[in-house]
């Protein structure tokens, strides 16, 4: 075998030999104060998380050991099941955090709400053996969990937030936390995770609304206001004004569509008030639609009434998308330049809108003037009418 040859062998082995050490699990360098062994452990993917288990399949039963590193004492660390899916909601969990004496303590929890208590209670599965150890900043949950056939191979969901006093706050919802689930099959030692909404999926979500609700929407708004007060616009601002707000509508549709979709794929996860908010400026929208539809002419009896609707329910959905792109951009949270770009677009429109404004109130009220002045020339009498 000549030099060349032997170098290329040593490579070889040596970038084999690396990429083994590199993809050994986490879980196996870890050992217990208690000298515990586990048949399988894996590296969950997210939270600096790691599971642990026996499982004997004549009983079906589970021991586990659920391991989080990076855990201060302030810290609450949930671990359990879900078989209704890949979600918060309905998780089997079992809890640990310390006590008021400083004591770790570990208890089982079902999560049957979206705000959740996490206080002690019954699981839809028997659990016994609970218990947390704490130190190195390691917490450690350990349970003897009895499962079922639909347990056996489910979905696993684990988190941690933090404490103040006795009071367990909401965890963060980041991508790690959004992330921190997958499923789990104890009889084969596999698990596969999860993942949270495309980040590209928000983002898209995101500009939609901002374009067509936060923008679109004003700039329609100002064209019916401030261009049919010059003649030579006349009827060009009305045409203007039903593509702008048309195109909003749809763009609008459209990102109100990936909400709905992002909210499908995290079941768990609701944002109420952006939601609601969401829904009323749909149904406000396609009123508006429908409106031009059923538009009286100008000189029809209920012009008038049409015109009060139509104004307020368009003032109204302005302010919502406003505030709305706002609760969007708490929720995305960006980089704070694109919330300091929208806010500086909102300020651009609305003096734009001030100087119009004071432009219309001065061609309407020269125009006033003149046409009185016209009026009372033209109506005279007398020695300076002859």
């Amino acid at each position: 075998m000549g030099k060349s040859s032997r170098i290329t062998l040593f490579s070889c082995i040596f970038l084999i030999f690396f990429l083994v050490q590199s993809s050994a699990q986490v879980c196996r360098s870890l050992s217990f104060s208690s000298n515990q062994n586990f048949a399988t452990c894996n590296d969950l993917p997210h939270l600096n998380a790691y599971l642990y288990w026996n499982y004997d399949p004549s009983t079906m039963t589970a021991e586990i050991a659920f391991r989080r590193t990076g855990t201060t004492t302030n810290n609450w660390v949930a671990w359990g099941l879900n078989p209704s899916g890949p979600q918060m909601l309905g998780t089997q969990a079992i809890l640990a955090f310390h006590d008021s004496a400083g004591r770790p303590t570990a208890y089982p929890t079902a999560i049957n709400s979206l705000a959740p208590a996490m206080q002690r209670g019954n699981l839809s599965f028997a659990v016994s053996n609970v218990r947390a150890e704490y130190s190195n900043n390691e917490m450690i949950i350990f349970a003897s969990l009895q499962l079922d056939n639909s347990l056996v191979s489910t979905t696993q969901v684990w988190q941690v937030g933090t404490m103040s006093g006795a009071n367990f706050n909401q965890h963060a919802m980041d991508t790690a936390n959004r992330a921190s689930v997958g499923s789990i099959n104890f009889a084969t030692g596999t698990t596969v995770a999860g993942s949270a909404p495309s980040s590209s999926k928000k983002n898209v979500h995101g500009v939609l609304n901002a374009v067509s609700w936060g923008v679109l929407m004003p700039m329609g708004v100002m064209m019916a206001r401030y261009l049919k007060v010059f003649k030579v616009a006349n009827p060009a601002w009305f045409y203007a004004h039903v593509a702008c707000q048309s195109s909003a509508y749809i763009i609008g549709v459209a990102g109100w569509g990936t909400g709905l979709k992002l909210g499908s794929d995290s079941p768990g996860i609701k944002y109420s008030k952006h939601r609601n908010i969401g829904i009323t400026l749909f149904c406000f929208a396609t009123l508006q639609l429908f409106a031009l539809l059923l538009r009286p002419k100008p000189d029809h009896k209920y012009r008038l009434y049409w015109n009060m609707y139509h104004h307020a329910i368009g003032y109204a959905t302005i302010s919502l998308s406003i505030v709305n792109v706002y609760e969007g951009l708490d929720i995305l949270d960006p980089e704070k330049k694109w919330k300091r770009i929208y806010t500086g677009v909102i300020i651009f429109l609305g003096a734009l809108a001030v100087v119009l404004e004071a432009i219309t109130w001065f061609i309407v009220i020269k125009r006033k003037k003149t046409a009185a002045s016209d009026k009372h020339t033209n109506g005279t009498n007398g020695y300076n009418g002859v």
